[in-house]
């Protein structure tokens, strides 16, 4: 399933360091989305834009991520020839990425 199925995102830049929050529809996906959205597999995901590395902050009261990719956006605003210099539309690349389903509970 996709995480776009669980989760919206949300994006903001600063010099050449992307932020990327990953907050889910409900609070009972947390557990499953924290094991499953590491900095490994984000910096994975993102190869082609993230050269730096990806520090997961955990926000659990809020049932979110922020995710800091360092190195992600071409040498910053004011220096990248890229389409979408300021990484906006890397939330949307992320909630793309395939996670495992949710199991549903046992029925008694």
């Amino acid at each position: 399933m996709k995480l776009r199925e669980l989760a919206h995102g949300r994006t903001g830049d600063k010099g050449n360091t992307l932020n990327v929050s990953v907050i889910c529809f409900d609070a009972k996906h947390y557990a499953h989305l924290r094991a499953q959205l590491t900095p490994e597999r984000v910096k994975a995901h993102l190869a082609d834009v993230v050269k730096g590395d990806v520090v997961r902050y955990e926000l659990p009261l809020l049932h979110a991520f922020n995710f800091v990719l360092r190195d992600a956006l071409g040498g910053g605003v004011t220096r990248s020839l890229a389409l979408d210099a300021h990484g906006k539309s890397m939330s949307s690349a992320l909630l793309d990425i395939e996670i495992d389903a949710v199991s549903s509970p046992t029925p008694i």
